[in-house]
């Protein structure tokens, strides 16, 4: 499981990058902010560990963030802000559980454990998915548009199903292509463009319809 740790003490973020590492999970540590906005769009993560206190903002406003963009992945809070305000502040705004500094490390990876199954149990679970009037059945391979039946390749079911599991987030397009493609291909070619423009067809009604796939220049394209 790839894991992203935010935490600016070097030495906490080196403990819990090297523990959850013994654990057979691919960590990644980033100390600011800016940085953990910069990995979490060029790679998705299955879980994050988030501190509060970072040097060029607050934690809960990148918590805020992530949650209104569509990100679902559990996050877990590890702060020395202990108050019992602070903890449901926290869990209100979208944490999946908080861990006040100084923590255990065996607790900590038992928690991001028990997130993790929780997470992958309540994803097996959503067996259909809905957005804009579109609803997948994926269980059935079948897909209606407010409630005509649309017919997909393959191919073009999977990268609806990946919009659709992240409406409003941004995917870019090393991400599309690892998810869908599952290997890395020529960049400069445009096979996702091919792709981007088919699902378009198939839900848009024209130049005046809002876009349902955005195209975020630079970068990639979010389900509006």
């Amino acid at each position: 499981m790839k894991i992203l740790i935010v935490e600016d003490e070097r030495k906490v973020g080196r403990f819990v990058e090297r523990a959850l590492a013994e654990q057979n999970h691919t960590p990644r540590l980033v100390a600011t902010c800016a940085a953990a906005r910069d990995a979490l769009a060029e790679s998705p993560y299955d879980a994050i560990v988030l501190d509060l206190g970072l040097p060029d903002g607050d934690g809960l406003d990148l918590l805020r963030e992530w949650r209104a963009a569509g990100f679902g992945e559990p996050v877990l809070i590890l702060s020395a802000r202990d108050a019992v305000s602070d903890r449901i502040h926290g869990l209100n705004l979208g944490a999946d559980d908080y861990l006040p500094k100084p923590f255990s490390i065996e607790e900590l990876v038992a928690r991001v454990r028990s997130l993790l199954r929780r997470h992958s149990g309540a994803s097996a679970r959503a067996t259909v998915l809905e957005h804009g009037g579109i609803r997948l059945d994926l269980l059935a391979r079948a897909a209606t548009f407010h409630g005509r039946p649309v017919e997909f390749t393959s191919r073009e079911f999977a990268l609806l199903e990946l919009f659709l599991q992240n409406p409003g987030r941004v995917l870019t397009r090393t991400l599309i292509a690892e998810k869908i493609w599952e290997a890395s291909y020529d960049m400069e070619t445009n096979l996702i463009d091919v792709y981007i423009r088919r699902l378009r067809r198939k839900f848009e009604a024209g130049d005046s319809a809002p876009p349902l796939i955005k195209t975020i220049r630079g970068t990639g394209y979010q389900m509006v």
